[in-house]
Protein backbone atom coordinates (compact mmCIF):
# COMPACT_ATOMS: atom_id res chain seq x y z
CA UNK A 1 0.00 0.00 0.00
CA UNK A 2 1.37 3.41 -1.00
CA UNK A 3 2.33 5.69 1.85
CA UNK A 4 1.50 9.37 1.99
CA UNK A 5 4.11 12.13 2.17
CA UNK A 6 4.80 13.72 5.55
CA UNK A 7 6.05 16.94 7.05
CA UNK A 8 6.14 18.38 10.59
CA UNK A 9 3.15 19.94 12.35
CA UNK A 10 4.80 23.13 13.61
CA UNK A 11 8.12 24.93 13.47
CA UNK A 12 10.83 24.53 16.09
CA UNK A 13 14.29 26.09 16.57
CA UNK A 14 17.64 24.94 17.96
CA UNK A 15 20.77 26.96 18.65
CA UNK A 16 24.41 26.02 18.94
CA UNK A 17 27.74 26.53 17.21
CA UNK A 18 29.12 25.34 13.89
CA UNK A 19 31.82 22.69 14.29
CA UNK A 20 34.31 24.24 11.89
CA UNK A 21 33.29 27.91 11.87
CA UNK A 22 32.69 28.23 15.62
CA UNK A 23 29.88 30.68 14.79
CA UNK A 24 26.71 30.86 16.83
CA UNK A 25 23.84 29.57 14.71
CA UNK A 26 20.10 29.17 15.04
CA UNK A 27 18.34 26.61 12.89
CA UNK A 28 14.57 26.40 12.50
CA UNK A 29 12.68 23.39 11.17
CA UNK A 30 9.47 24.39 9.36
CA UNK A 31 6.63 22.44 7.71
CA UNK A 32 6.99 22.18 3.94
CA UNK A 33 4.38 21.65 1.21
CA UNK A 34 3.98 18.40 -0.68
CA UNK A 35 6.74 17.48 -3.15
CA UNK A 36 9.04 20.08 -1.62
CA UNK A 37 11.61 17.61 -0.33
CA UNK A 38 14.37 18.94 1.94
CA UNK A 39 15.52 22.52 1.46
CA UNK A 40 17.86 24.82 3.39
CA UNK A 41 17.06 28.54 3.56
CA UNK A 42 19.84 31.01 4.41
CA UNK A 43 17.82 33.61 6.33
CA UNK A 44 20.99 35.58 7.11
CA UNK A 45 21.47 36.50 3.44
CA UNK A 46 19.60 38.95 1.27
CA UNK A 47 16.65 37.38 -0.47
CA UNK A 48 16.81 34.33 1.81
CA UNK A 49 18.24 32.05 -0.90
CA UNK A 50 17.15 28.41 -0.99
CA UNK A 51 19.53 25.49 -1.40
CA UNK A 52 17.66 22.27 -2.09
CA UNK A 53 19.20 19.15 -0.58
CA UNK A 54 20.21 17.56 -3.87
CA UNK A 55 23.29 15.61 -4.88
CA UNK A 56 23.89 17.95 -7.81
CA UNK A 57 24.75 20.77 -5.38
CA UNK A 58 27.55 18.88 -3.57
CA UNK A 59 30.77 20.81 -4.08
CA UNK A 60 33.07 19.65 -1.29
CA UNK A 61 33.29 16.63 0.99
CA UNK A 62 36.53 17.42 2.80
CA UNK A 63 35.13 17.61 6.37
CA UNK A 64 31.47 16.88 5.76
CA UNK A 65 28.97 17.14 2.92
CA UNK A 66 28.89 20.73 1.72
CA UNK A 67 26.31 22.10 -0.70
CA UNK A 68 26.52 25.18 -2.87
CA UNK A 69 24.02 26.82 -5.19
CA UNK A 70 24.74 30.12 -6.95
CA UNK A 71 27.55 30.87 -4.51
CA UNK A 72 25.45 30.19 -1.40
CA UNK A 73 26.78 27.41 0.83
CA UNK A 74 25.54 24.94 3.40
CA UNK A 75 28.22 23.01 5.28
CA UNK A 76 27.99 19.63 7.06
CA UNK A 77 24.40 18.95 6.05
CA UNK A 78 24.44 15.20 6.69
CA UNK A 79 23.48 14.97 10.39
CA UNK A 80 20.36 17.10 9.91
CA UNK A 81 19.25 15.22 6.78
CA UNK A 82 19.82 11.85 8.46
CA UNK A 83 17.41 12.85 11.23
CA UNK A 84 14.69 13.75 8.72
CA UNK A 85 15.13 10.45 6.87
CA UNK A 86 15.25 8.53 10.15
CA UNK A 87 11.82 9.86 11.13
CA UNK A 88 10.33 9.23 7.70
CA UNK A 89 9.83 12.94 6.96
CA UNK A 90 9.48 13.71 3.24
CA UNK A 91 9.18 17.49 3.17
CA UNK A 92 11.09 19.86 5.44
CA UNK A 93 12.25 23.47 5.32
CA UNK A 94 15.44 24.12 7.29
CA UNK A 95 16.02 27.81 7.95
CA UNK A 96 19.51 28.68 9.13
CA UNK A 97 21.24 31.99 9.91
CA UNK A 98 24.78 30.80 9.06
CA UNK A 99 26.42 28.45 6.60
CA UNK A 100 26.74 25.55 9.02
CA UNK A 101 24.11 23.80 11.17
CA UNK A 102 24.86 23.57 14.90
CA UNK A 103 27.06 20.57 15.67
CA UNK A 104 25.24 19.90 18.98
CA UNK A 105 26.81 16.68 20.33
CA UNK A 106 28.08 15.53 16.93
CA UNK A 107 25.16 13.17 16.26
CA UNK A 108 21.55 13.45 15.07
CA UNK A 109 20.13 13.09 18.58
CA UNK A 110 19.04 16.69 19.18
CA UNK A 111 17.57 17.07 15.70
CA UNK A 112 15.51 13.92 16.25
CA UNK A 113 14.28 15.24 19.61
CA UNK A 114 13.26 18.59 18.12
CA UNK A 115 11.40 17.04 15.18
CA UNK A 116 9.62 14.55 17.43
CA UNK A 117 8.61 17.35 19.80
CA UNK A 118 6.55 19.11 17.13
CA UNK A 119 5.34 15.86 15.58
CA UNK A 120 4.97 14.51 12.07
CA UNK A 121 1.80 14.99 10.01
CA UNK A 122 0.61 13.08 6.96
CA UNK A 123 -0.03 14.94 3.70
CA UNK A 124 -2.33 14.11 0.77
CA UNK A 125 0.26 13.30 -1.90
CA UNK A 126 1.73 9.82 -2.24
CA UNK A 127 5.37 9.42 -1.28
CA UNK A 128 7.68 8.55 -4.14
CA UNK A 129 9.79 5.43 -3.58
CA UNK A 130 12.60 4.08 -5.74
CA UNK A 131 12.31 0.30 -5.70
CA UNK A 132 15.67 -1.34 -6.31
CA UNK A 133 15.25 -4.12 -8.87
CA UNK A 134 18.87 -4.80 -9.77
CA UNK A 135 22.31 -4.28 -8.23
CA UNK A 136 23.67 -0.73 -8.47
CA UNK A 137 27.24 -0.03 -7.37
CA UNK A 138 29.96 2.59 -7.30
CA UNK A 139 33.63 2.07 -6.44
CA UNK A 140 36.45 4.52 -5.85
CA UNK A 141 39.45 2.72 -7.31
CA UNK A 142 41.90 4.98 -5.46
CA UNK A 143 40.58 4.36 -1.94
CA UNK A 144 38.85 1.02 -2.39
CA UNK A 145 35.64 2.52 -0.99
CA UNK A 146 32.55 0.94 -2.50
CA UNK A 147 28.78 1.24 -2.16
CA UNK A 148 26.40 -1.43 -3.43
CA UNK A 149 22.61 -1.16 -3.51
CA UNK A 150 20.66 -4.42 -3.79
CA UNK A 151 16.95 -5.32 -3.75
CA UNK A 152 15.32 -5.57 -0.32
CA UNK A 153 11.85 -5.39 1.20
CA UNK A 154 12.75 -2.14 3.00
CA UNK A 155 15.48 0.46 3.38
CA UNK A 156 18.43 -1.18 5.13
CA UNK A 157 22.05 -0.13 5.54
CA UNK A 158 25.22 -2.00 6.45
CA UNK A 159 28.57 -0.24 6.85
CA UNK A 160 31.92 -2.00 6.96
CA UNK A 161 34.84 0.19 7.93
CA UNK A 162 38.55 -0.43 8.25
CA UNK A 163 40.34 2.52 9.80
CA UNK A 164 43.81 1.01 9.51
CA UNK A 165 44.64 1.69 13.16
CA UNK A 166 45.12 -0.60 16.16
CA UNK A 167 42.71 1.52 18.20
CA UNK A 168 39.68 0.90 15.99
CA UNK A 169 40.67 -1.79 13.52
CA UNK A 170 37.66 -3.09 11.59
CA UNK A 171 34.09 -2.28 12.62
CA UNK A 172 30.68 -3.12 11.17
CA UNK A 173 27.20 -1.70 11.78
CA UNK A 174 23.79 -2.67 10.38
CA UNK A 175 20.39 -1.01 10.40
CA UNK A 176 17.72 -3.54 9.48
CA UNK A 177 14.91 -1.00 9.29
CA UNK A 178 14.92 2.79 9.05
CA UNK A 179 12.33 2.75 11.84
CA UNK A 180 15.16 1.69 14.18
CA UNK A 181 17.27 4.76 13.37
CA UNK A 182 16.39 6.68 16.53
CA UNK A 183 17.38 3.87 18.89
CA UNK A 184 20.28 2.31 17.00
CA UNK A 185 22.04 5.12 15.12
CA UNK A 186 20.87 8.65 15.94
CA UNK A 187 23.09 9.00 19.04
CA UNK A 188 26.30 7.94 17.27
CA UNK A 189 28.66 10.93 17.47
CA UNK A 190 31.17 12.16 14.96
CA UNK A 191 34.77 11.19 15.57
CA UNK A 192 38.28 12.02 14.51
CA UNK A 193 41.82 10.83 15.00
CA UNK A 194 44.42 12.85 16.86
CA UNK A 195 46.53 13.43 13.74
CA UNK A 196 43.43 14.84 11.99
CA UNK A 197 42.70 17.13 14.95
CA UNK A 198 46.23 18.52 14.76
CA UNK A 199 45.80 19.22 11.05
CA UNK A 200 42.42 20.90 11.60
CA UNK A 201 43.86 23.10 14.35
CA UNK A 202 46.74 24.11 12.09
CA UNK A 203 44.20 25.14 9.43
CA UNK A 204 42.14 27.13 11.95
CA UNK A 205 39.17 24.75 11.75
CA UNK A 206 36.97 23.04 14.40
CA UNK A 207 36.50 26.38 16.14
CA UNK A 208 33.26 25.03 17.55
CA UNK A 209 34.72 21.74 18.70
CA UNK A 210 34.98 20.50 22.25
CA UNK A 211 35.23 17.14 23.90
CA UNK A 212 31.45 16.85 24.08
CA UNK A 213 30.71 16.87 20.35
CA UNK A 214 33.46 14.71 18.88
CA UNK A 215 35.15 11.47 19.88
CA UNK A 216 38.90 11.85 19.50
CA UNK A 217 40.88 8.63 19.02
CA UNK A 218 44.54 8.96 19.98
CA UNK A 219 46.42 7.14 17.22
CA UNK A 220 49.85 8.62 17.99
CA UNK A 221 51.91 9.68 20.95
CA UNK A 222 50.46 12.71 22.69
CA UNK A 223 53.32 15.21 22.96
CA UNK A 224 53.34 17.96 25.57
CA UNK A 225 53.10 20.58 22.79
CA UNK A 226 50.00 18.88 21.34
CA UNK A 227 48.57 18.54 24.83
CA UNK A 228 48.83 22.31 25.39
CA UNK A 229 47.23 23.10 22.03
CA UNK A 230 44.34 20.75 22.75
CA UNK A 231 43.78 22.28 26.18
CA UNK A 232 43.57 25.70 24.59
CA UNK A 233 41.35 24.59 21.70
CA UNK A 234 38.94 22.66 23.90
CA UNK A 235 39.09 25.11 26.80
CA UNK A 236 40.13 22.41 29.30
CA UNK A 237 42.53 22.59 32.23
CA UNK A 238 43.48 18.95 31.85
CA UNK A 239 43.30 16.41 29.04
CA UNK A 240 44.14 12.75 29.29
CA UNK A 241 43.77 9.56 27.29
CA UNK A 242 41.38 6.88 28.54
CA UNK A 243 42.28 3.20 28.54
CA UNK A 244 40.28 2.60 25.34
CA UNK A 245 42.40 5.12 23.44
CA UNK A 246 40.06 8.13 23.35
CA UNK A 247 40.45 11.52 24.94
CA UNK A 248 38.65 11.87 28.25
CA UNK A 249 35.24 13.39 29.08
CA UNK A 250 33.38 10.98 26.81
CA UNK A 251 32.00 7.50 27.26
CA UNK A 252 31.19 5.53 24.12
CA UNK A 253 27.50 4.70 23.57
CA UNK A 254 28.49 1.53 21.69
CA UNK A 255 31.79 -0.25 21.10
CA UNK A 256 31.19 0.25 17.35
CA UNK A 257 30.01 3.87 17.66
CA UNK A 258 32.39 4.95 14.90
CA UNK A 259 30.86 2.48 12.43
CA UNK A 260 27.36 3.55 13.47
CA UNK A 261 28.24 7.17 12.83
CA UNK A 262 29.51 6.22 9.38
CA UNK A 263 26.10 4.58 8.84
CA UNK A 264 24.42 7.82 9.96
CA UNK A 265 26.52 9.71 7.41
CA UNK A 266 25.49 7.30 4.64
CA UNK A 267 21.81 7.92 5.41
CA UNK A 268 22.30 11.69 5.46
CA UNK A 269 24.32 11.73 2.24
CA UNK A 270 21.90 9.45 0.36
CA UNK A 271 19.06 11.78 1.38
CA UNK A 272 20.45 13.97 -1.42
CA UNK A 273 18.99 11.51 -3.94
CA UNK A 274 15.65 13.17 -3.18
CA UNK A 275 13.63 9.95 -3.13
CA UNK A 276 12.86 7.27 -0.57
CA UNK A 277 14.77 4.06 -1.27
CA UNK A 278 13.46 0.51 -1.01
CA UNK A 279 16.65 -1.51 -1.04
CA UNK A 280 19.70 -2.47 1.00
CA UNK A 281 22.85 -0.35 1.01
CA UNK A 282 26.13 -2.15 1.63
CA UNK A 283 28.89 0.40 2.16
CA UNK A 284 32.52 -0.72 2.41
CA UNK A 285 34.82 2.00 3.77
CA UNK A 286 32.21 4.74 3.26
CA UNK A 287 33.02 8.42 3.34
CA UNK A 288 31.33 11.62 2.22
CA UNK A 289 33.08 11.55 -1.16
CA UNK A 290 32.03 8.05 -2.20
CA UNK A 291 28.60 8.49 -0.56
CA UNK A 292 27.76 11.59 -2.56
CA UNK A 293 29.24 10.28 -5.80
CA UNK A 294 27.00 7.25 -5.42
CA UNK A 295 24.07 9.56 -4.63
CA UNK A 296 24.70 11.46 -7.88
CA UNK A 297 24.82 8.21 -9.84
CA UNK A 298 21.63 6.95 -8.21
CA UNK A 299 19.81 10.25 -8.83
CA UNK A 300 20.64 9.98 -12.54
CA UNK A 301 19.42 6.38 -12.67
CA UNK A 302 16.13 7.35 -10.99
CA UNK A 303 15.65 10.27 -13.38
CA UNK A 304 16.33 8.00 -16.35
CA UNK A 305 13.91 5.39 -15.04
CA UNK A 306 11.19 8.02 -14.73
CA UNK A 307 11.89 9.17 -18.26
CA UNK A 308 11.66 5.64 -19.66
CA UNK A 309 8.61 4.66 -17.63
CA UNK A 310 5.79 4.88 -20.15
CA UNK A 311 2.45 5.57 -18.46
CA UNK A 312 -0.60 3.67 -19.68
CA UNK A 313 -4.15 5.01 -19.73
CA UNK A 314 -7.50 3.64 -20.83
CA UNK A 315 -8.40 5.98 -23.66
CA UNK A 316 -11.90 4.47 -23.86
CA UNK A 317 -12.80 5.80 -20.41
CA UNK A 318 -14.77 8.99 -20.00
CA UNK A 319 -12.16 11.79 -19.85
CA UNK A 320 -11.87 14.05 -16.85
CA UNK A 321 -12.25 16.99 -19.24
CA UNK A 322 -13.42 16.95 -22.85
CA UNK A 323 -12.68 19.68 -25.38
CA UNK A 324 -15.55 21.86 -24.14
CA UNK A 325 -14.34 21.75 -20.53
CA UNK A 326 -10.81 22.46 -21.70
CA UNK A 327 -11.96 25.58 -23.56
CA UNK A 328 -13.70 26.77 -20.40
CA UNK A 329 -10.26 26.90 -18.75
CA UNK A 330 -7.71 27.58 -21.49
CA UNK A 331 -7.87 30.79 -23.53
CA UNK A 332 -6.46 28.98 -26.62
CA UNK A 333 -8.71 28.24 -29.59
CA UNK A 334 -8.33 26.28 -32.84
CA UNK A 335 -6.09 26.04 -34.73
CA UNK A 336 -3.80 26.66 -31.73
CA UNK A 337 -5.62 24.54 -29.17
CA UNK A 338 -3.43 21.44 -29.01
CA UNK A 339 -5.06 19.39 -26.23
CA UNK A 340 -8.19 17.29 -26.89
CA UNK A 341 -8.72 15.66 -23.49
CA UNK A 342 -7.55 15.78 -19.89
CA UNK A 343 -7.27 12.28 -18.44
CA UNK A 344 -5.91 13.03 -14.96
CA UNK A 345 -5.51 16.14 -12.84
CA UNK A 346 -4.25 16.60 -9.28
CA UNK A 347 -2.61 19.42 -7.36
CA UNK A 348 0.80 18.27 -8.63
CA UNK A 349 0.34 16.60 -12.02
CA UNK A 350 -1.74 16.58 -15.19
CA UNK A 351 -2.19 14.09 -18.03
CA UNK A 352 -3.58 15.20 -21.38
CA UNK A 353 -4.12 13.76 -24.85
CA UNK A 354 -4.10 14.91 -28.46
CA UNK A 355 -5.10 12.96 -31.56
CA UNK A 356 -2.77 14.04 -34.37
CA UNK A 357 -4.61 13.92 -37.72
CA UNK A 358 -3.61 14.73 -41.26
CA UNK A 359 -6.07 17.64 -41.07
CA UNK A 360 -3.73 19.66 -38.81
CA UNK A 361 -3.07 22.97 -40.51
CA UNK A 362 0.69 22.85 -39.83
CA UNK A 363 1.11 19.74 -42.01
CA UNK A 364 0.43 21.90 -45.08
CA UNK A 365 3.92 23.36 -44.87
CA UNK A 366 5.73 21.03 -42.43
CA UNK A 367 6.54 19.26 -44.67
CA UNK A 368 4.81 18.79 -48.06
CA UNK A 369 4.97 15.09 -48.83
CA UNK A 370 6.53 14.23 -45.45
CA UNK A 371 4.23 15.48 -42.67
CA UNK A 372 5.94 15.82 -39.25
CA UNK A 373 4.52 17.63 -36.21
CA UNK A 374 6.85 20.54 -35.36
CA UNK A 375 8.78 20.08 -32.12
CA UNK A 376 7.84 23.56 -30.92
CA UNK A 377 4.17 22.60 -31.12
CA UNK A 378 4.83 19.47 -29.07
CA UNK A 379 6.32 21.78 -26.43
CA UNK A 380 3.33 24.10 -26.76
CA UNK A 381 0.92 21.19 -26.27
CA UNK A 382 2.72 20.09 -23.10
CA UNK A 383 2.65 23.68 -21.88
CA UNK A 384 -1.10 23.91 -22.48
CA UNK A 385 -1.53 20.85 -20.25
CA UNK A 386 0.56 22.64 -17.64
CA UNK A 387 -1.66 25.69 -18.12
CA UNK A 388 -4.67 23.62 -17.11
CA UNK A 389 -2.77 22.48 -14.01
CA UNK A 390 -1.98 26.01 -12.85
CA UNK A 391 -5.30 27.55 -13.95
CA UNK A 392 -7.16 24.93 -11.95
CA UNK A 393 -5.77 26.60 -8.82
CA UNK A 394 -7.77 29.83 -9.35
CA UNK A 395 -11.57 30.20 -9.09
CA UNK A 396 -11.93 32.22 -12.33
CA UNK A 397 -9.51 30.75 -14.92
CA UNK A 398 -11.34 32.53 -17.75
CA UNK A 399 -9.85 35.81 -16.47
CA UNK A 400 -6.24 34.64 -16.76
CA UNK A 401 -3.68 34.18 -19.50
CA UNK A 402 -0.65 31.89 -19.32
CA UNK A 403 2.83 33.03 -20.37
CA UNK A 404 6.04 31.08 -20.85
CA UNK A 405 8.92 32.09 -18.57
CA UNK A 406 11.54 29.46 -19.32
CA UNK A 407 12.16 26.24 -21.27
CA UNK A 408 15.11 24.01 -20.32
CA UNK A 409 16.56 20.61 -21.18
CA UNK A 410 14.39 20.05 -24.26
CA UNK A 411 14.92 16.74 -26.05
CA UNK A 412 13.14 15.35 -29.09
CA UNK A 413 13.37 11.58 -29.29
CA UNK A 414 11.10 10.52 -32.19
CA UNK A 415 9.01 11.98 -34.99
CA UNK A 416 5.29 12.59 -34.42
CA UNK A 417 3.28 11.67 -37.50
CA UNK A 418 -0.38 11.86 -38.61
CA UNK A 419 -2.35 9.11 -36.89
CA UNK A 420 -0.35 9.25 -33.66
CA UNK A 421 -2.07 9.69 -30.31
CA UNK A 422 0.03 11.92 -28.07
CA UNK A 423 -0.11 11.53 -24.30
CA UNK A 424 1.27 14.43 -22.25
CA UNK A 425 2.29 14.04 -18.61
CA UNK A 426 3.51 16.98 -16.54
CA UNK A 427 4.63 16.86 -12.90
CA UNK A 428 5.43 19.82 -10.67
CA UNK A 429 9.12 20.22 -9.86
CA UNK A 430 8.34 22.77 -7.17
CA UNK A 431 4.99 23.77 -5.63
CA UNK A 432 2.99 26.45 -7.47
CA UNK A 433 3.78 29.85 -5.94
CA UNK A 434 2.49 33.26 -7.02
CA UNK A 435 0.97 31.68 -10.13
CA UNK A 436 4.33 30.28 -11.28
CA UNK A 437 4.28 26.68 -12.46
CA UNK A 438 7.63 24.84 -12.80
CA UNK A 439 7.18 21.35 -14.19
CA UNK A 440 8.82 18.39 -15.86
CA UNK A 441 6.86 17.46 -18.97
CA UNK A 442 6.90 14.37 -21.18
CA UNK A 443 5.12 13.44 -24.42
CA UNK A 444 4.55 9.83 -25.48
CA UNK A 445 3.27 8.18 -28.65
CA UNK A 446 2.99 4.51 -29.58
CA UNK A 447 4.37 3.48 -26.18
CA UNK A 448 7.56 5.50 -26.59
CA UNK A 449 8.90 8.81 -25.33
CA UNK A 450 8.90 11.39 -28.11
CA UNK A 451 9.68 14.63 -26.29
CA UNK A 452 10.62 15.99 -22.86
CA UNK A 453 11.32 19.40 -21.33
CA UNK A 454 11.43 21.45 -18.14
CA UNK A 455 8.85 24.21 -18.45
CA UNK A 456 8.13 27.28 -16.38
CA UNK A 457 5.08 29.46 -16.94
CA UNK A 458 3.13 32.09 -15.05
CA UNK A 459 -0.53 33.00 -15.13
CA UNK A 460 -1.46 36.65 -15.24
CA UNK A 461 -4.88 38.18 -14.70
CA UNK A 462 -6.36 39.93 -17.71
CA UNK A 463 -6.68 43.65 -16.98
Amino acid sequence: MSKKQTTIKNEISLSGVGLHTGNDVTMTFKPAPENNGYAFVRVDLEGKPIIEARAEYVTNTQRGTNLEKKGVQIQTSEHVLAAAVGLGIDNLIIEIDASEPPIMDGSSKYFIEALEKVGVVEQKATAEVFVVKEIISYKDENTGSEIILVPSDEYQITTMVDFGTKILGTQNATLNSISEFKEEVANARTFSFLHEIEMLLENDLIKGGDLNNAIVYVDKELSSDTMQRLKKAFKKDNISVKSNGILDNLTLHWANEAARHKLLDVIGDLALVGTKIKGKVIANKPGHSVNTLFAKKLAKIIKQEKRNSIPTYDLNKEPLMDIHAIMNILPHRPPFLLVDRILELSDRHVVGMKNVTMNENFFVGHFPGAPVMPGVLQIEAMAQCGGILVLSTVPDPENYLTYFMKIDNVKFKRKVLPGDTLIFKSDLITPIRRGICHMQAYAYANGKLVCEAELMAQISKVK
